[in-house]
């Protein structure tokens, strides 16, 4: 299942300038108060691994593992797959994860690095798979049950910067803070509130805003 849109908290105008207080959905609107809970955002490129059993039929094979990017055609950097297939695509981590998740699941993520994106090489030289979601059958994984499935499988993973009103998360990504991952300004927040919340299409209530997102902004009248 590729992942969902991750939809910004203000819309923009015609110049592109962020329009302050005109919120690109209402619920971002009447929740604006309510506490969120804040994850730092990567910048790099989405990364989708499922990970699905095989049948009976084939007992060598304890699963199968498929990388994808945000659609089924993206095109993946080489050392990245190369990355991935090093850390997935060997005996031992196959008969784990066939054991951990017998009915599959679905790791979501960023690939990050030198190369990847502008400023990639701050999460190191290597290129490599941040784990920031997880999702097993129709249910999304609490982010303690993220972390923990990044810490089983020796993956790095997106750090809960705290609960935080969507407005404490503006002010503190206008002023940038310090990333998790080195000696660098972090690109900005993912934010759900504190209660996992679906919308009426059952789509998850999530957003985000990134500090570059304040270099030209307007206030809404």
């Amino acid at each position: 299942m590729t992942y969902h849109k991750i939809q910004t908290m203000f819309k923009r105008d015609k110049e592109d300038a962020m329009i302050i207080g005109d919120w690109t959905d209402p619920v971002f609107k009447y929740l604006q108060n309510n506490l969120w809970k804040c994850t730092e955002k990567i910048n790099g490129t989405n990364i989708r691994i499922e990970i699905t059993p095989t049948p009976p039929s084939i007992p060598d094979l304890p699963c199968k593992v498929k990388f994808d990017g945000r659609t089924d055609n993206a095109n993946l950097p080489a050392r990245l797959v190369n990355w991935m297939i090093s850390h997935f695509l060997y005996p031992q981590m196959l008969i784990d994860l066939a054991e951990k998740f017998p009915d599959g699941v679905t790791l979501y993520g960023e690939g990050c690095g030198a190369g990847i994106s502008k400023g990639g090489g701050n999460y190191g030289p290597d290129q490599t798979f941040i784990l920031f979601d997880v999702r097993v059958g129709d249910w999304w994984l609490q982010r303690e049950a993220v972390n923990n499935v990044a810490e089983t499988l020796g993956l790095r993973h997106v750090q809960v910067v705290g609960d935080f009103t969507l407005h404490e998360a503006i002010e503190l990504v206008k002023k940038g803070f310090q990333s998790e991952f080195g000696d660098f300004f972090a690109e900005g927040l993912v934010a759900e509130p504190v209660v996992p919340m679906f919308n009426r299409k059952g789509e998850r209530i999530i957003t985000k805003i990134k500090t570059r997102d304040f270099k030209n902004v307007v206030t809404s009248k």
